[in-house]
C-alpha cells in the first residue's frame, strides 16, 4: 500500500516508548529492546541499530505463534487450510490494520525525511512484528504469545470462519438479520477476462446500502470475499478484497 501517513514528531523518544509500552500492555525491564524495535532504519545510526533484524525475528515468532494456535483450535482442518488460513492472519495487511488500530504509529521513531513527506503505511506492520519480537526478547515466548493471540484471536476466528464453505455469507446473513434487520442480496456489477478464464464481481447490498465490491474466479468465490468485504466494514474495519 503506497498511502502515507504523517508520523508524530511532538513526543520526545521516552514520551514515545512510554506510551508503547501502555499501549502494548507490557513493561519492560529492559527498555532499550523497545526503542530498538520502534526505531527506523531512517534514523538508527546503523542498520544493524534498526528495527529491522527484530522485524525479521517477530516475523517468526509471529507465524509459530498462529500456528500453534490453529494446530490447536481447528483439528479437523488439513494442513494446506492452515496453511492458508496462518498466510491471512500473519499477512503484512492484517499486521498494519493491528498496528493503526492500537496506534503504534505514533510511537515510531523515523528520520527528519519521513516527518516531511509522511510515513509509509508499510512500516505499520513492520513495527508490529518488531514489537512481538521485543517482547520475546525481553520477556520470553510466554509474554510474546500473550501479546499476539490477545491481537490475533478476533483475525483467527475472521480467517478461520471465512475459509471455505460459504462462511462469510452465512456470518453476513446472522449480523445483518440480528443487527440491520435486512438480509444481503448479491449483485453481479462486472466481469472480465475471457470466457474460458472469467473473473466476476460481486457487490453485497443490505437494506439499498452497499458494500465494497469484491472479484472472484466464480461468483461463488466472488459473493463469498463480497460478504467478507462487508463484514469487515461493519466492524469499521478496511474490507481485504478489493483488488483482483
Amino acid at each position: 500500500m503506497n498511502e502515507m501517513t504523517p508520523p508524530d514528531d511532538t513526543l520526545s523518544v521516552d514520551e514515545k516508548v512510554e506510551l508503547c509500552q501502555q499501549i502494548v500492555k507490557y513493561q519492560f525491564q529492559n527498555r532499550g529492546t523497545l526503542l530498538s524495535a520502534l526505531t527506523h532504519s531512517s534514523v538508527a545510526t546503523t542498520r544493524t541499530e534498526s528495527n529491522e533484524r527484530m522485524e525479521f525475528l517477530g516475523d517468526s515468532i509471529l507465524g509459530m505463534v498462529v500456528c500453534e494456535r490453529l494446530f490447536r483450535s481447528y483439528p479437523e482442518y488439513l494442513e494446506g487450510e492452515l496453511t492458508k488460513i496462518k498466510s491471512v492472519v500473519v499477512s503484512r495487511r492484517v499486521c498494519a490494520k493491528i498496528s493503526r488500530q492500537l496506534g503504534l504509529d505514533t510511537c515510531l521513531i523515523v528520520g527528519r525525511g519521513m516527518l516531511r513527506t509522511g510515513m509509509p503505511r508499510s512500516l505499520l506492520s513492520d513495527v508490529f512484528e518488531a514489537i512481538v519480537a521485543a517482547i520475546f526478547l525481553d520477556g520470553g515466548y510466554a509474554a510474546a504469545t500473550n501479546f499476539v493471540l490477545e491481537q490475533m484471536e478476533p483475525e483467527i476466528r475472521l480467517a478461520a470462519d471465512g475459509h471455505g464453505g460459504g462462511n462469510y455469507k452465512s456470518l453476513l446473513q446472522q449480523l445483518a438479520q440480528r443487527d440491520l434487520k435486512g438480509t444481503p442480496v448479491y449483485r453481479l456489477v462486472g466481469e472480465s477476462g475471457p470466457d474460458h478464464s472469467k473473473h466476476f464481481q460481486i457487490v453485497a447490498e443490505i437494506s439499498g446500502r452497499r458494500y465494497a465490491p469484491a472479484w472472484g474466479r466464480n461468483k461463488k468465490e466472488a459473493e463469498q470475499r463480497a460478504a467478507g468485504n462487508a463484514l469487515c466494514q461493519l466492524r469499521g474495519e478496511e474490507p481485504p478484497y478489493t483488488a483482483m
